[in-house]
């Protein structure tokens, strides 16, 4: 099949390999515009690009997707389906119509929880044990269209983003494929969505402030959800620190929010709105990460005082 491939960050890569390697024609992927990046403001080519450009597939990177003339520049190449996987817009009606085998998206969670933007930080922010990744053929609504497969994985606790975005990525590619495979064959029915959807919207610096009332729970999920980006972070006598690895020591404890309660081997201990964090591994602003017991020394921290509120 000819496919035009929609995508843009690191987690669509193993499906645009996937579709590559199995031997479809990927005509054209369509992806981001270049943007700054970094402390030094640099021009930087989204992954998707990097990747395309480097095996001699056609780029194209429309500052807007509702032109007649990029609809025109992708009638033109003829397309038997679009694959969508983490572009970062919504198609418009004229382009999910063109291709006559649909388009079809893949989706980083278990539909229809978790609809939008950000599906893996939010699911571990919010406690989730258990994602997955859905392919479905898309409509005009926010990750609305009907369910074809669904694979599931745990969450577990030592799970990042980072970590649960890759494995859900390369968990993608694999139900990519065998949705092709099946919807060649008509052996696929979809399915409409059923349940209570939830809404995972795109992540802000400030998604990733730390407030010490929430319980050692939420914080804990909350610094993993946010990892590498926007990272959590909290403040000490007015100088930003991100939380880089946390666990909870207990949580049933009523402590007064923020205070720090123990330094002990290379943790600190701080008390939450219900129970204890250990900070085992934090980076204040502009340095290098270090243990929580190491920035405590460094601070000249003693048990008793607090984080910013």
């Amino acid at each position: 099949m000819r496919i035009i491939f929609f995508g843009t960050p690191d987690f669509a890569l193993p499906s645009l390999n996937a579709l590559v390697n199995s031997g479809e024609q990927v005509v054209a992927v369509i992806t981001q515009p270049d943007s700054m990046k970094g402390r030094g403001h640099k021009l930087s080519r989204p992954p998707v690009k990097e990747y395309a450009v480097s095996i001699g597939i056609r780029v194209l990177q429309p500052c807007g997707i509702c032109s007649v003339d990029f609809f025109d520049a992708l009638s033109v190449l003829t397309p038997d389906m679009i694959v969508v996987v983490a572009y970062g817009k919504i198609l418009p009606p004229s382009i999910l119509g063109l291709p006559p085998q649909g388009c079809i998206n893949v989706h980083a969670s278990i539909l229809p929880k978790y609809r939008g933007a950000a599906p893996i930080q939010w699911a571990i922010v919010r406690g989730e044990t258990m994602t997955g990744v859905t392919t479905m053929r898309m409509d005009e609504g926010l990750d609305t269209g009907d369910t074809l497969l669904v694979d599931t994985t745990e969450i577990t606790p030592e799970d990042t983003a980072l970590t649960l975005g890759a494995r859900l990525s390369e968990m993608g590619a694999r139900l990519l494929l065998t949705t092709i495979i099946h919807l060649k064959d008509g052996s696929i029915n979809p399915i409409p969505q059923t349940g209570e959807p939830s809404y995972a919207p795109i992540i802000r610096k400030d998604h990733g402030r730390i407030d010490w009332t929430a319980s050692a729970a939420d914080i804990f999920n909350l610094s993993r959800g946010m990892f590498p980006w926007p990272g959590s972070f909290c403040f000490f006598q007015g100088n930003k620190v991100t939380l880089m690895r946390t666990r909870i020591v207990d949580d049933r404890i009523q402590g007064v929010p923020g205070r720090i309660e123990k330094i002990t081997g290379n943790e600190l201990h701080a008390a939450t709105g219900k129970g204890i964090l250990s900070i085992i591994e934090m980076r204040p602003e502009g340095k290098q990460s270090m243990s929580g017991a190491a920035y405590a020394h460094g601070r000249h921290l003693r048990e008793g005082m607090q984080f910013d509120h």
